[in-house]
């Protein structure tokens, strides 16, 4: 949910009415989803930066470059 805007919401919404309590607290929710989303998508970001450079590390990708060893644009 992190990567769309407001998804929160829909689900918010929808468990809202399976625990009986009134759609119109999701008005309340509304003035500070957003700096919530903030922070759910920073979250996001910094996860996935995260598992990116661990993912480069196991292969070998993420280093000091060598002279001697070519690299993959130099074809």
């Amino acid at each position: 949910m992190a990567g769309v805007p407001r998804a929160s919401l829909v689900v918010i919404a929808a468990t809202l009415g399976h625990f009986k309590i009134p759609e119109a607290g999701l008005l309340l929710i509304l003035a500070i989803d957003q700096f919530l989303d903030m922070a759910r998508s920073a979250t996001n970001v910094l996860g996935n930066s995260i598992a990116t450079s661990v993912v480069a590390k196991w292969e070998g990708a993420l280093g000091p470059e060598d002279a001697e060893r070519p690299s993959a644009a130099s074809g």
